[in-house]
């Protein structure tokens, strides 16, 4: 082999495609905050949408993640309604994957198919961004899905004493206090009355889904109030709670956070967080 052909086989792969499978994702803002972040390192990053709903046949998911494998996908992300269904589909989990008991963030590698969860960190790292010092003492917690899972073992990692959960499934709500060490809260008004802070991992409050998952009647000047919804940024949950005068931290820390550590995943390069923001900001901008 010539010293040019050596050099040329040397040559990095700078080629990434990757993608997201849900269902109502056509609004996502993670595929922009990735391309933008491969792109400020040089990489030919390629972001797809893949909703089931929008393909002909409605492929189930096994088949979707088998395509995406056999096309040579570095990884996909994992949102509603799969994150916990994609969890038999894979050959390992990463320790927080295991905890939550979701995936939000499918690896290939090696002919194995890797799960994580990065919205785990994701919430942790933006409580301590977007709420730092607040009373972690008691917490009420509304959602225990696949996303308010991830939410309540990074509030108990965050030093969350006493965790409230609530969910319109009792059933749901028990399993999640069990494997936290939370407490099921059967009555989200008399809970919120003893907490300290309020967290919705509902999809209630998001544009296609508007009200709230509690009545704001029961929230208070003396709480915070934290949503895990981005679409839009300000919910009328948080609405409500800062005309209260509340502490309020939207989706989208969240949202950043987690896509940062899904891109570092993917591609085993650290992303610039401020091109990833700027990305993710530039959707207001051409909604103002």
């Amino acid at each position: 082999m010539s010293e040019s052909q050596t050099k040329q086989s040397q040559k990095p792969d700078t080629g990434v495609q990757v993608g997201l499978i849900g269902h109502g994702i056509q609004l996502s803002r993670t595929p922009a905050m990735h391309m933008q972040a491969g792109r400020a390192l040089g990489l030919e990053y390629r972001y797809d949408l893949i909703d089931p709903d929008r393909m002909d046949g409605t492929p189930p998911l096994a088949a979707l993640l088998d395509r995406a494998e056999a096309s040579g996908f570095a990884g996909l992300n994992i949102t509603y309604p799969f994150k916990k269904a994609v969890m038999q589909h894979l050959d390992q989990l990463s320790d927080a994957a295991q905890k939550v008991g979701a995936v939000n963030t499918v690896v290939f590698r090696d002919g194995k198919r890797f799960g994580h969860n990065t919205d785990f960190w994701g919430f942790a790292e933006a409580m301590r961004q977007g709420l730092p010092g607040v009373d972690l003492d008691c917490v009420l917690l509304l959602g225990a899905g696949g996303a308010g899972g991830a939410v309540a073992h990074a509030l108990k990692d965050l030093g969350v004493q006493d965790l409230l959960i609530h969910d319109l499934s009792p059933d749901a709500a028990a399993t999640l206090a069990d494997q936290t060490g939370g407490h099921v809260a059967a009555d989200p008004g008399q809970a919120a009355g003893k907490a300290r802070g309020i967290v919705n991992a509902t999809p209630m409050g998001m544009q296609k889904l508007p009200g709230t998952a509690i009545p704001t009647q029961f929230i208070t000047t003396d709480h915070w109030v934290a949503d895990i919804v981005y679409f839009p940024m300000q919910t009328q949950l948080l609405q409500d709670a800062g005309a209260k005068g509340c502490r309020t931290m939207n989706g989208a820390l969240m949202a950043l956070y987690q896509a940062v550590r899904a891109f570092s995943l993917f591609t085993g390069q650290t992303p610039d967080e401020t091109v990833m923001r700027a990305a993710f900001d530039s959707f207001d901008k051409e909604t103002t």
